[in-house]
């Protein structure tokens, strides 16, 4: 198509591979704009304990991106937003993007004076919801931008006035509304990750019934120094340290009643999940119950090592129902032994389920119409020309290959408006 060529980027989804290609795209010399749907960066990265390959807490990697991003004039961050609208086509999209109100301006300084004005408590949805946070809150220690936010039930609440009035710096403003953005960009990186897959539709699995149930990302938070109960891992029932944690391997995964495809990261992830037990708890037992042990490449030194732990059981079996023992705090997993037949009864402290990652385009198709896979999924790619997918709304996969995939998704953004 004729007329001019718009040479900036619209990213969306501010995840690992969301930030790589902004990065990638403005350090090139484009003018990027990265609109993320929460107050804050780093997406699903931000909420781990550690992740591959090095076993690392996340904010090392993240601090060095959020710096890149500061730094980088070329970058215009919209946190709170999402793009409700897209028309054109390649070398000239027009994106309607939406912007949630903060109600906190760019004077603020995360002194904390509205948090502590305030006894209005809300879920705290960094963890998942396991325990609470006031309404006025930092959505955690290293959030970019590093902001406060203000919960919309503290803005309607009596608490508002005074709130407002507590902070030193006039950074409050409980009259902001929501805005739109009319953007003007040559191409679109579409990079909006995953979600984990909805326990509670395991109906056989107790999840939302029993306490001691809970799901792999949840454990990702418990296990953290900043989670909800400072990195100790304990049984929410009772707040004490399992003896026996059972993980669920394809907790609604390879199962055409749920996701009928394999996640690719679920069994590192319980492995991994495995040694924070042991480090943290010795003498503690556990159980991973899988179907097949996905453990590609490098990765297989690192299966070898935790299956060579004697207090590290491999029980080849899928899990059919999980329930409360009778007369007894403990769960108890019926599960069938796939090597030998036997139908078995193994108790636990803690369940973690090892639940699937759901492409974000299940919930929050793309505003224009595209081509899916099967599964929902963005097929490649390339979506369309001009429309580029990266990181998990494109494949379920670890957070260095999505880093790769953001860099790809820059690559490609930058010749499709470069060679027009």
């Amino acid at each position: 198509m004729g007329g001019p060529v718009n040479q900036s980027i619209l990213v969306v989804g501010g995840g690992m591979s969301g930030m790589t290609a902004a990065i990638e795209a403005a350090e090139a010399g484009y003018e990027v704009y990265l609109v993320e749907k929460n107050p804050y960066l780093g997406g699903r990265v931000a909420q781990l304990n550690q992740y591959f390959p090095k076993l690392c807490p996340p904010y090392c990697g993240l601090e060095i991106n959020f710096r890149r991003i500061k730094q980088n004039p070329r970058i215009h961050v919209l946190t709170l937003a999402e793009v409700e609208g897209i028309t054109g086509h390649e070398g000239n999209f027009s994106a309607t993007v939406v912007v949630k109100p903060r109600y906190v301006n760019e004077k603020c300084t995360c002194c904390g004076k509205c948090a502590e004005a305030t006894t209005l408590e809300i879920d705290n949805p960094f963890n998942f919801g396991m325990d609470k946070i006031k309404a006025a809150y930092l959505p955690h220690d290293l959030a970019y931008p590093m902001r406060y936010v203000i919960d919309p039930v503290l803005v309607q609440s009596p608490e508002a006035k005074k709130v407002k009035e507590a902070c030193p710096y006039d950074a409050i403003d409980l009259d902001m509304q929501p805005q739109k953005v009319e953007l003007n960009v040559g191409a679109i990186i579409w990079a909006t990750g995953w979600n984990p897959y909805d326990a509670k539709k395991l109906d056989t699995y107790g999840f939302g019934t029993y306490k001691d149930v809970i799901t792999n990302v949840m454990m990702e938070r418990m296990a953290s120094w900043n989670g909800p109960t400072q990195g100790k891992i304990l049984r929410p029932s009772n707040g004490q340290p399992p003896e026996t944690v059972a993980f669920v391997q394809c907790a609604g995964s390879r199962d055409e009643n749920h996701l009928p495809f394999c996640s690719s990261i679920c069994c590192l992830a319980s492995m991994k999940q495995a040694t924070y037990v042991r480090e943290q708890i010795p003498d503690a037992k556990v159980y991973i119950f899988y179907i097949d042990i996905r453990a590609k490449d490098r990765y297989e030194d690192f299966y070898n090592r935790v299956k060579n732990d004697e207090k590290v059981t491999f029980f080849k079996g899928k899990v059919a129902k999980i329930e409360q023992a009778e007369g007894s705090d403990q769960l108890v997993l019926h599960v069938e032994n796939t090597m030998t037949g036997a139908l078995e009864q193994i108790s636990a402290d803690l369940v973690v389920l090892a639940t699937g990652m759901e492409p974000s385009t299940v919930s929050q198709p793309l505003p224009i119409p595209v081509a899916y896979d099967d599964y929902q999924f963005l097929p490649g790619l390339v979506v369309q020309p001009g429309i580029y997918a990266a990181g998990c709304v494109r494949t379920p996969t670890n957070v260095a290959e999505v880093v790769q995939d953001g860099t790809a998704a820059a690559i490609k953004a930058i010749q499709s408006i470069s060679r027009r």
